[in-house]
């Protein structure tokens, strides 16, 4: 008898395979179609997408969260469609989706953190960055990850992020595993701002709110000797592809101090989301774990 995620698995699969050969042109809109088909649905994202916005903004209005909160579901909609051509399509398609601007010279080896915060563009800046390095024969990227709780689709994006000559390294892997990487002058791509428990984080403020948040960059930056700099992807001025943005290396970091590091670098990346705050990932429980003695935000 056929089992209901092996039928749940193949349709996701031949669906992405199908988005993947459509017109850019028509694969935005039906994102923005799917985002608005969510946010109208019940369902536990969209409350905590709301929590998360209101949290964070205080000083807007119930109908300016409202507003935003709608905005950022059609783009969470769009970048889950986009997927299929990040994952599936081409290096062309993914260039042609996908620019890269870059303040630091790039495949020359140095050993470097590219902290790529959670936005919708997320996955493309890693694909694209991944086909450069393909295609101009540097050293591979590597990305930690999440294991996800889909076997299927936990292997197939092992597949696809790796497709260009890529390596996915999941977060729980070995310290001198990770080192040897970096050091090898692989640049490696890592999304701190996740709650993932208390192991290795410390409590630090993220929009005023003490925010359970890992201490990772610090502690490899400093045992490596790793330059860390930004890695943003964000929609372009006419939203047609995305443009994925490295800075220079942070000065003046990693220091002796993990939890002042970690505190700075939050900062770092509220600066970026306050500016463009509908491309967020609201739909994750940022605030999930709390300091003792406090009640649950969600």
């Amino acid at each position: 008898m056929i089992r209901i995620d092996t039928i749940f698995n193949f349709l996701a699969l031949n669906l992405l395979r199908l988005f993947s050969y459509l017109p850019y042109s028509l694969v935005v809109p039906i994102g923005y179609g799917l985002g608005w088909l969510v946010s109208h649905l019940p369902n536990e994202r969209v409350r905590v997408v709301k929590i998360n916005l209101r949290l964070c903004f205080p000083s807007l209005s119930a109908v300016e969260i409202d507003s935003l909160a709608r905005e950022h579901w059609k783009l969470f909609g769009r970048s889950v469609i986009e997927r299929s051509r990040i994952w599936l399509g081409t290096g062309n398609q993914i260039k042609s989706m996908v620019h890269i601007e870059s303040a630091i010279p790039l495949g020359d080896r140095k050993p470097r953190l590219l902290i790529n915060p959670h936005f919708v563009g997320l996955e493309g800046g890693f694909m694209a960055l991944s086909v450069m390095a393909k295609e101009r024969n540097w050293l591979r990227g590597a990305g930690l990850y999440q294991k996800m709780k889909n076997p299927f689709f936990n292997q197939k994006m092992i597949e696809w992020r790796n497709r260009f000559g890529g390596k996915s390294i999941e977060r729980q892997s070995r310290l001198r595993d990770l080192i040897r990487e970096i050091q090898t002058g692989n640049f490696i791509f890592i999304a701190p701002d996740i709650d993932l428990g208390p192991r290795d984080s410390v409590f630090v403020p993220f929009f005023g709110i003490q925010t359970n948040t890992i201490t990772s960059v610090s502690r490899l930056a400093k045992l490596s000797g790793a330059e860390v700099c930004l890695m943003t992807t964000t929609l372009n001025h006419d939203r047609s592809g995305y443009i994925c943005r490295i800075s220079e290396p942070l000065p003046n970091f990693p220091s002796d101090d993990p939890e002042k590091d970690t505190a700075r670098l939050n900062q770092y990346i509220e600066e970026l989301v306050r500016e463009r705050p509908a491309e967020y990932y609201w739909v994750h429980k940022r605030f999930k774990h709390r300091p003792p003695g406090e009640a649950s935000l969600y």
